[in-house]
């Protein structure tokens, strides 16, 4: 059973059970917990016939690092999406694709939160580089409260090559850096698109950078020079809603 993977949180097993109950092999409850907030969980196991199992809090604590909320399951390795399954989620999608782009984000919490947000706004997929990336490991899914599940994590060899590949399909680059002379608010979304968000601090590394078709940026009026990535996803993602819904109302 050393194969397996412990992923924990409410939202995260759950999700699980409801999109690939195959994979999981058994979840844990902390003694005593049989509160509301398990039993979709619980019902979920049992249309799956998945073994629930009970042991104590602080054995839970030794298994995982974070707040498990007693609730941890067993399930078989998660698979990362590669190129080809990319090409044929454009292939099947309708409407303008709009997909994100994560160059360089390493830290679990803000890849999770990125793909709880790419998902709430309806994006195809997150493509990440193979490399100087996170992973898609237990924090990430405690954090994404189930998108992890939902959404492609898409990972490149080649993140420079696979952004000409999706330029060939007639997909706009629209790459967020703080010079940039355009605001986000200005560029037009409503059209097939990749955002990317370069990681803190750094920003786009140069290759991907020279790639982008335009560069915008969101306006800062405070003392902070950047926003954490996730809440910049954010913002930059909802602006394309936000102009693809005016777009079919209008």
């Amino acid at each position: 059973m050393s194969d397996l993977e412990k992923i924990y949180g409410v939202h995260a097993v759950e999700a699980l059970l409801r999109h690939h109950p195959k994979r999981v092999k058994q979840v844990w409850l902390a003694d005593g917990r049989s509160d509301p907030r398990v039993q979709p969980l619980l019902e979920l196991a049992a249309q799956s016939r998945v073994k629930v199992g009970q042991c104590e809090r602080r054995e839970m604590d030794a298994w995982v690092e974070g707040v498990h909320q007693g609730v941890v399951a067993d399930v078989s390795p998660s698979q990362v999406w590669g190129e080809a399954m990319l090409e044929e989620l454009l292939d099947r999608c309708e409407g303008p694709p709009l997909l994100l782009v994560l160059d360089g984000v390493t830290d679990p919490h803000n890849l999770g939160a990125c793909l709880r947000t790419a998902d709430a706004a309806g994006a195809l997929a997150v493509i990440v580089p193979k490399d100087k990336s996170a992973t898609l490991n237990a924090t990430v899914r405690k954090v994404a409260c189930g998108a992890a599940e939902v959404i492609p994590l898409v990972a490149v060899t080649n993140l420079a090559r696979s952004l000409e590949k999706l330029q060939q399909r007639g997909l706009w680059v629209v790459g967020t850096a703080g010079e940039a002379e355009l605001e986000v608010y200005q560029q037009d979304m409503t059209g097939p698109t990749v955002l990317i968000m370069g990681a803190e601090g750094k920003g786009m590394r140069r290759l991907t950078r020279e790639h982008c078709d335009y560069l915008v940026k969101l306006p800062m009026a405070g003392s902070v020079s950047s926003l954490n990535v996730s809440v910049a996803t954010g913002v930059c993602l909802f602006e394309a809603v936000r102009q693809r819904q005016a777009k079919r109302k209008g």
